[in-house]
């Protein structure tokens, strides 16, 4: 792993107005690029918005239109990688909860959520790959919201070679205080287990369709201990340095790390 800088985007996305919501991340985007960030990861579903209901028929485009279209030409005016989420719809009419990797030359890949939560199930079409992207000397894994309460798929993604994993959310209720403790109870196993950084971000205020999110971004070290969090519901960016010496030296300390020593030849 090398050193690097990401931005990670708490953000406000109104269902079925997502030109809206491409222009605002205009803002966000800039800010990122001027404090040096050659990442910057928006929440689950923010260009498109996020919810349950059959609207999302409505507002959910291929991967080829024009959400990506618009987002390859910010990456390339701005010189970032973006990490942004949508409602994608395939060939056979499919939905899925996606997560695009656009980097200033193309598309790098999509992620599609594997893990369907049970309100998500009447709308949405689970995922059925693992894939990891690579950039500027880093190997992340991508989760969508629910997905990080599968301990396995961490796991997985830290043994085929992640160092982080982005987790962008659309977690809605509470406070942002209250969201931050039930993130607590799952975030930091994921990265400890697995020795590597976790990097999430919530949507924030209401969607237009009945759910309102409290925001909320926290980076967590591959030690388990916080680097850095934002507790509000205020839209904004956080700004981190992800340090490699930060995951070497929990990844040499043979007590340490835990992957190595794992015994797969009994489950």
């Amino acid at each position: 792993m090398k050193d690097i800088r990401v931005a990670l985007a708490v953000f406000n996305s109104p269902v079925n107005k997502t030109r809206h919501n491409i222009d605002r991340m205009v803002r966000w985007v800039k800010e990122a690029k001027k404090k040096g960030a050659s990442i910057i990861c928006f929440p689950e579903m923010n260009a498109t918005g996020y919810c349950i209901h059959k609207d999302i028929n409505k507002i959910a485009e291929p991967v080829s239109g024009g959400v990506t279209q618009a987002l390859l030409q910010l990456a390339g005016e701005e010189k970032i990688v973006i990490l942004a989420g949508m409602a994608e719809k395939d060939e056979a009419g499919r939905i899925f909860a996606s997560h695009l990797v656009i980097a200033p030359d193309g598309v790098s890949g999509v992620y599609r959520k594997l893990h369907i939560a049970p309100p998500e199930r009447p709308f949405f079409t689970p995922g059925s790959e693992i894939p990891l992207f690579e950039m500027m000397g880093v190997k992340f894994g991508i989760q969508l919201c629910y997905d990080a309460h599968f301990p396995g798929l961490s796991a997985h993604m830290a043994v085929s070679g992640a160092e982080l994993i982005f987790i962008p959310h659309a977690s809605p209720r509470g406070t942002p205080d209250k969201k931050f403790k039930s993130w607590m109870r799952h975030l930091v196993a994921r990265a400890y287990d697995n020795s590597i950084f976790i990097v999430a971000c919530n949507q924030t205020g209401k969607n237009g369709k009945g759910l309102t999110f409290p925001g909320v971004s926290v980076i967590i070290g591959p030690s388990g201990k916080i680097i850095k969090k934002r507790i509000s519901s205020r839209e904004g960016i956080m700004v981190v340095d992800l340090k490699a010496d930060d995951l070497a030296s929990v990844r040499n300390n043979r007590m340490h790390f835990f992957l190595p020593n794992t015994r797969a030849d009994l489950y």
